[in-house]
């Protein structure tokens, strides 16, 4: 037995033994941490507590087949969730039974990110498909011979093609980032000449909006190491989303600053400011931005054509960089969308 508690204490997950009379007979430091009150001498009961797990070890007390359950935990301020696997084993005091435990925390929440993702993706490609057939349908019928009516309609069933195709290449975009994210890029990139080509791209779109866009840059090149189409993308997407969303006959402001320390970075680095001044984001909507599919306003955001994923790719673009990406608002100031990059 000294051997086996040896053993056990060199693992660096919870596991439990249960020996002749119910009792614990052995445990490791692990198994106290998320059990508490699994000291040996209790009985299983005290420690287990969990209706599933103690179906379990009755299971195999009872016929020594090796049973699986679920055991709820608490880590600190989270939930936990573990995958016990629970076994007849032979002690030298006698016929018992095994617990181990496996945290699958994680995985378990990045079934249910994947599984929250395939249902907005559907949703999202679902809402255009079914305006596109009922309008195919519209045409076919009562439409045929109304031009103005046809016309119309095929105008709006060409914007919402073209809003399936951004959302396909923006699952794209975003796959490619997240495959991508540990490899740091080391290209040498002047982000103030990428930025105003940026800005003299978009400067049409603001016209129209009514919007009238700045740019403050230092004069000399503001190098980091980076992958130019990513920080391509981070760019327009910041200025182009203070487009939509920062209101008519409203500035927008982006501005760009030479390398220096940075806190964030613990290093230096460079900061580039998107700012706009329109109606402004509440401070519960903040730090859920840049999930996927996530919209202050979901109608807002499909009349001018996001897709719900564009600060879901930055924020990866960002990171990838090894940056961080900071979002200040208030309801009725405006917003500022804050990259931190570091420096060459």
């Amino acid at each position: 037995m000294d051997t086996t508690r040896s053993l056990m204490a060199a693992l660096p997950f919870p596991v439990l033994l249960i020996g002749p009379g119910e009792r614990i007979e052995a445990t490791n430091a692990a198994a106290l941490r998320l059990l508490g009150s699994a000291h040996p001498g209790r009985h299983y009961i005290i420690a287990l507590r969990q209706p599933a797990v103690l179906d379990a070890v009755e299971a195999v007390l009872r016929d020594g087949a090796t049973r699986q359950a679920r055991y709820l935990g608490r880590s600190g301020n989270r939930d936990t969730t573990w995958h016990v696997t629970v076994g007849a084993v032979a002690l030298d005091t006698g016929p018992g039974v095994a617990l181990s435990f496996e945290d699958v925390t994680a995985v378990e929440a990045a079934d249910a990110m994947r599984r929250d993702f395939v249902t907005n993706v559907s949703h999202e490609l679902r809402t255009p498909i079914t305006a596109l057939s009922g309008f195919i349908e519209t045409l076919r019928g009562a439409a045929r011979d109304d031009a103005a009516a046809r016309d119309r309609f095929l105008g709006i069933m060409a914007r919402e093609a073209a809003r399936m195709s951004q959302l396909v290449a923006d699952l794209l975009s975003l796959a490619r980032v997240e495959q991508g994210e540990r490899r740091r890029p080391t290209a040498k990139v002047d982000l103030s000449a990428l930025a105003a080509q940026v800005i003299t791209l978009l400067e049409p779109i603001a016209t129209r909006d009514r919007v009238t866009l700045s740019f403050d840059a230092p004069q000399a090149p503001v190098i980091v190491p980076g992958d130019e189409e990513q920080l391509r993308q981070v760019v327009t997407n910041l200025v182009g989303n203070a487009i939509k969303y920062g209101g008519r006959d409203r500035p927008v402001e982006v501005t760009l600053g030479a390398a220096e320390l940075q806190p964030e970075l613990r290093g230096p680095g460079v900061r580039l400011v998107v700012r706009d001044h329109g109606e402004g984001i509440a401070a519960h909507h903040l730090p859920r931005l840049t999930e996927r599919f996530y919209r202050v306003d979901t109608h807002r955001s499909r009349d001018v054509g996001g897709t719900g994923l564009g600060l879901a790719i930055v924020k990866h673009i960002v990171n990838r960089h090894r940056g961080r990406l900071r979002i200040e608002s208030a309801p009725g100031q405006g917003s500022s969308f804050i990259v931190i990059l570091p420096g060459a």
